[in-house]
């Protein structure tokens, strides 16, 4: 795969994740660095075909698939503080995500090995000359990285492409309220023109980046809604994730479903905490819209 150049100082090596390559006068810094096997590799060849040495390696966040690779790239690694025990704890990612520890084969993305976050920063930190803005609601310490030079925001996972979205159901996210910010924000510089990076999915910018946004902004809407009518009937959260599935026509698969089930309990906490439905129990945990 070859690099894309995206400005003056600025590569993308494509994937999903996508990694972001900014050169800057002492070298390379990788955002996201990814997965996969060779993958290391992949990336320290197109780094030196720029005739440069990797210094430093950012992350949106601390999902295996963002960082999985980390380890076998000899340059420091950075991220949120929030997000740092999740990429250093396999097992609390696994917490994170499902309550426990998951199933084996549950989890898509592992680590094949001991990943070490070598410092982490603040939003409104300028690691390597790029701004890290407050973008999460998919993670805790999700972080976009602004490049004010090349007019580009790597966003990370805030928002995905229709593809991952269709082929899953749901956009992952733990706090709905806070990825909805997330968006309007990312919505703010679109209209200034900035191109926006998801890590999986194309670049995009102008009319293109606005439709991408509001297309993530309204599947949670509908989501929101859709939870609302279904439970006129007590449900449980299994339940619920297995019929919105249905309702966005996904392939239901075991681990499709326990994925649902995150932004599920998240929706479901939210709506609770509103008032707008109540937990009953009816041959197990059962959430229901409150009359009246």
């Amino acid at each position: 795969m070859a690099l894309r150049q995206l400005g003056d100082s600025a590569f993308l090596y494509p994937g999903s994740p996508s990694t972001l390559i900014r050169v800057t006068k002492e070298g390379a810094v990788l955002i996201d660095p990814g997965h996969g096997k060779g993958r290391h590799k992949d990336l320290r060849r197109e780094v030196r075909k720029l005739g440069l040495e990797i210094k430093a390696q950012l992350a949106t966040h601390g999902h295996a698939d963002h960082i999985a690779v980390a380890p076998r790239i000899s340059a420091p690694l950075f991220m949120h503080r929030f997000e740092f025990s999740i990429a250093e704890s396999p097992l609390n990612r696994e917490l994170l995500t499902f309550g426990s520890k998951a199933p084996e084969g549950f989890l898509v993305f592992q680590f094949p090995e001991e990943v070490r976050v070598h410092a982490v920063f603040e939003w409104g930190d300028e690691p390597f000359g790029l701004m890290a803005i407050g973008l999460n609601g998919h993670s805790p310490g999700m972080t976009g990285f602004l490049d004010e030079e090349n007019g580009i925001i790597y966003a990370g996972d805030s928002f995905f492409g229709e593809r991952v979205t269709i082929s899953v159901g749901l956009p992952y996210l733990v706090d709905p309220d806070l990825f909805k910010a997330s968006i309007k924000e990312l919505q703010n510089y679109a209209e200034k023109g900035y191109l926006l990076i998801p890590s999986h999915g194309r670049p995009v910018e102008g009319e293109e980046a606005a439709g991408l946004l509001e297309f993530n902004l309204r599947r949670v809407e509908e989501t929101e809604s859709l939870i609302l009518e279904l439970l006129k009937k007590p449900a449980s959260m299994d339940e619920l994730a297995f019929r919105i599935m249905e309702h966005y026509g996904v392939e239901i698969t075991p681990q499709k479903l326990a994925l649902n089930l995150v932004p599920v309990r998240a929706f479901i906490a939210g709506l609770y905490n509103r008032g707008e439905i109540g937990a009953v129990v009816d041959g197990g945990l059962k959430w229901v819209v409150k009359k009246g």
